[in-house]
């Protein structure tokens, strides 16, 4: 199983940016899917962003148009590049990696304030 680690997140005012960062201990090259799910608390976790192997991005219309994933394989590495922030957009961010079995990191805390 890959170990992930999340970095980024903090406070941020309405439209500002922040930038999530997520480390993977292998490879992420052989993973065959990454993404990014965030959570407030007493909710389900949601997909906002993932991308394929091949550098195929998909997007939760919430956040479409202005968040954009990304990746490194030589840093073993994928962003979340987050613009136009909103207070809705505050929540735990999580990131998950599904190679040979799925990894989820610990969770990084974006706040929002107007």
């Amino acid at each position: 199983q890959v170990q992930l680690v999340e970095s980024g997140g903090g406070l941020a005012q309405s439209g500002g940016s922040l930038r999530l960062s997520c480390v993977a201990s292998s490879s992420i090259a052989s993973m065959n899917y990454m993404g990014w799910y965030r959570q407030t608390p007493g909710r389900q976790r949601g997909l906002i962003a993932g991308i394929l192997n091949d550098g195929s991005a998909n997007y939760d219309g919430s956040v479409e148009g202005r968040f954009s994933i990304s990746k490194d394989n030589t840093r073993n590495r994928i962003y979340l590049q987050m613009n136009e922030l909103s207070p809705e957009d505050t929540a735990c961010y999580y990131c998950v990696a599904d190679g040979t079995r799925q990894s989820w990191g610990q969770g990084s805390q974006v706040t929002v304030s107007s």
